[in-house]
Parts: structure tokens; sequence; C-alpha cells
């Protein structure tokens, strides 16, 4: 396994990093959805709150879609400063539409790179902005050389690259160059699927669209971005316009030995 973005728990660091230093919140409650996505960065964005002095006033998961009144009835008596929510944008969404629609109304909101579509705003509407979210994957437009293919994106497709789209670019580009080479070393014949893997692994110094990628023994990012940003518009087509509040770039965390 390789991957050309960050990881999950540095991301889950980053957040609560940023509810600390920036937001300067002292107590928050967590929710996920219960998946290992959503329940992952949660963890990870609850354990690092409280070693930096963040009050975490409950955490809890919750496979609902429709009606969280149980969870916002209990949670808006504990009067948390800010509400985290690990998981993806379509269940996030109308939790948060139901939460400023039953008097939450001075609690902060921030989300892992799941709240990261213009669904959100669809969703949740006028609630949804002033929000913030983490991600491994900034909009293509921060990209300086990601120009050319938003071009070529929007003239394919008739819209703006969704997230994830210039770096999924990047990831098939590493792919055909890996194919490409252990075909090669295999005297022009189909290649093993160990050998392409091997050959992705080897990538370094790769100039993709989205920066510089280098893999390490884990087949992460030697180093990697996560940005911070706030939803500014209740209107989806301008959900690529919200404003990028930080830019990081964080090694990769060691490979812990068993």
């Amino acid at each position: 396994m390789n991957r050309v973005c960050g990881r999950d728990d540095v991301q889950g660091d980053v957040g609560a990093t940023f509810a600390k230093e920036q937001l300067k919140v002292k107590s928050a409650y967590v929710l996920h959805d219960k998946t290992l996505y959503g329940q992952g960065v949660a963890e990870f964005f609850r354990d690092k709150s409280k070693k930096l002095g963040i009050e975490v006033l409950g955490f809890e998961g919750t496979e609902e879609k429709a009606n969280f009144d149980p969870i916002i009835t209990p949670m808006k008596a504990k009067n948390p400063e800010l509400m985290y929510f690990g998981g993806i944008y379509n269940q996030a969404a109308v939790f948060l539409k139901q939460a400023r629609e039953k008097g939450v109304a001075k609690a902060l909101f921030l989300g892992p790179d799941g709240m990261d579509s213009s669904e959100m705003v669809k969703i949740a509407g006028q609630a949804a902005v002033g929000m913030y979210y983490t991600t491994v994957v900034g909009p293509p437009t921060i990209y300086p050389e990601a120009k050319g293919f938003i071009a070529d994106y929007k003239k394919k497709f008739g819209k703006d690259p969704e997230p994830f789209a210039a770096q999924a670019y990047d990831s098939t580009h590493i792919g055909l160059r890996a194919i490409e080479a252990a075909a090669k070393a295999a005297g022009d014949k189909k290649p093993t699927r160990a050998a392409v893997s091997a050959q992705v692994r080897k990538t370094k110094n790769f100039k993709g669209i989205t920066g510089s990628i280098t893999f390490d023994e884990k087949g992460d990012p030697v180093k990697a971005k996560y940005f911070i940003i706030q939803v500014l518009y209740a209107d989806p087509g301008k959900w690529g316009d919200n404003k990028v509040i930080k830019t990081l770039e964080i090694a990769a965390p060691p490979l812990k030995k068993m």
C-alpha cells in the first residue's frame, strides 16, 4: 500500500492543535460515525485534545442519519465550545443543521476531510457557513502545477475538479510509470503485481501536479501537506472558494517496530 496524501492520525492531531491554538477552545464534544475512518480520526482528535488541555465533555458514536435529538439535547446541556464530528458530510450535515435549529448557536464546528464536499452545504445550508474542516488535500487551485489539469478537467466534465481529483491523477501517473518500469525490467513482458508494487515504492522526487512525492518504507509520502479550511458560502457552487486558513507540511510518523 502506498498513498500520495497524509494520514488520519496526523490529521486528527492537526485538528486538535488548531482548535487549541487558533480557535482557543477549552472544551469539545466529540462525535463519530462508528466507521474505521470516522471513529479513528475522532479518537486521534480526542487524544491529542486531552494532551493539549482541551476538556473532552463527551465522546460518542452514532449510526443515526435523521434524528439527532437524543445526542443534541444532552450535548447542549454540557455547553461545549466546539463540536467535532468524525465521519462523512451526509451524516454530519444533518447533525449540524439540527444542532443549530435546536439552539446550539455558539459552539464552533470542526471535522476531518469527510466534510470536504459541496453536498455539505446543499444539506446543511446556512448552518454550515463558518464551520472548519481539516483535510489531507487542498483545493486543486492551491497547487501551481495543476492549472493545466484544472482546465482539462473542466473541459472534460463541465465542472471544477472534485476534492482528491488531483491526487487521483498523481496516483494514476505513478502507477502507470511503475507498470512501465516493471515491464521493462521483465524484458517487455507482462510484469507481476509484486514487481509493479516494488516499483511504486521506489518512487523518489516524482514531480506531480500536487508537488514532489517520495515514499518512505511504509509507503507514506516522506512529507505530506495538511490544510485547514473554513466554509464561507452556503452556495454549493462556491465550495472551491472556501478559505484556506492554514497549510502545513508534516513528516510522516516513523514505522512502529513490533
